[in-house]
């Protein structure tokens, strides 16, 4: 409880000692390119992971959004050179793996720009050895989507590959391991996404409540959920037959995203038991706040009912960044909502969130 306190006093310090008036400066659409801009350069030059590792899908994503907004060269420059020199347009090792192929996003992004198909072709290949192959395991049949962070990796993806190809194959095979995850996963009563198959089939015999006996429903887990729908949303043709799934989801995850905001303005590590955990945690809310933000903007959401929310999440999602332009708050890489963090805990992914929320904020009205 210390720590919460000590986040929310350090968040209101930072408030008021900047001079500026939140509802004044922070939605102001020059102040929204600007701390985009600086959190990208600031991430640009400071890299973490090989750069078509799942972490920096995550960022390129938000770095392509943030590139929409500001059109910063450095941004797009960055890009480019990181498919082009980096990895030469190629997924990660594991074909089988949602995670290796979420950089594939961003280069189906600038390929629609750049019109050159090897931008592009690499993805391509490797999501056809995922549609003709079973995941491997040892000898025990395992669906492809086994954990809740890959409906950010994969869906986008393939949704991207069946809108830019012009083949609704690519849709049906998002179709049957998105459904296939969602059954696994999707806790109905709680509205909330389990972060694995570890979490509902229990027979490990570790312990699968919170310290308040609620069920573990990871922040960051969830957020890659909503993000994920919003990216299929953005893609998916209003009259496929299967939107209305996706679009009902997520409306439905958004209600209770909703109600487990805290007071600050950001959401725990972990949803169901804010007691247990410091402070906000900035890649699940930057999520959270983007994919809100969207749903306001398109209309999903009533705006009456979340805008008040999404504010007060942008806010705090902006004091959370340094004047250097580096995002903390973040929590590392890890399964659930158990690794600590503080204002110096920085992540790729969660520079990437909280680029893919000011693309949506700079656009409210």
């Amino acid at each position: 409880m210390r720590k919460q306190v000590l986040f929310a006093f350090m968040l209101l310090t930072a408030i008021f000692a900047s001079g500026q008036s939140p509802e004044k400066e922070y939605f102001k659409k020059e102040y929204i390119k600007n701390v985009m801009n600086k959190a990208a350069e600031w991430q640009i030059l400071h890299p973490k992971h090989v750069q078509n590792d799942w972490t920096n899908g995550a960022f390129y994503a938000g770095m392509f959004a943030a590139w929409e907004t500001t059109k910063s060269p450095a941004i797009y420059k960055a890009m480019m050179d990181m498919g082009e020199d980096s990895v030469h347009w190629r997924p990660y090792h594991r074909w089988y793996h949602a995670d290796d192929i979420v950089i594939g996003q961003t280069y189906i992004d600038l390929y629609r720009i750049e019109k050159d198909r090897k931008m592009i072709q690499p993805t391509i290949d490797t999501v056809k050895k995922l549609f003709a192959n079973p995941y491997p395991t040892r000898g025990i049949e395992v669906i492809k989507w086994w954990w809740c962070d890959a409906l950010f990796m994969g869906p986008p993806t393939l949704v991207k590959l069946g809108v830019t190809l012009n083949d609704p194959t690519y849709f049906k095979y998002n179709d049957q391991y998105f459904k296939e995850s969602y059954d696994l996963l999707y806790d109905k009563e709680e509205k909330l996404f389990a972060r694995d198959l570890g979490y509902v089939i229990k027979n490990d015999g570790k312990d699968r409540y919170e310290a308040n006996g609620k069920k573990i429903f990871w922040s960051r887990g969830n957020g890659w959920v909503m993000g994920g729908l919003v990216r299929v949303l953005q893609e998916l043709p209003k009259k496929y037959p299967n939107r209305p799934f996706y679009e009902n989801l997520y409306k439905e995850m958004a209600a209770r995203i909703l109600s487990l905001q805290q007071e600050d303005g950001l959401w725990r590590a972990s949803l169901l038991d804010p007691a247990s955990y410091p402070g906000g945690e900035v890649s699940g809310s930057g999520f959270f706040c983007y994919a809100l933000a969207w749903g306001i903007n398109n209309k999903l959401l009533d705006k009456k009912t979340y805008l008040p929310a999404v504010k007060k999440a942008w806010v705090s999602l902006v004091n959370c960044v340094n004047e250097e332009g580096r995002v903390g708050w973040v929590q590392p890489v890890g399964a659930d909502p158990r690794k600590n963090f503080d204002a110096d805990s920085w992540e790729v992914y969660g520079t990437g969130a909280f680029l893919l929320a000011g693309s949506e904020i700079i656009k409210l009205k």
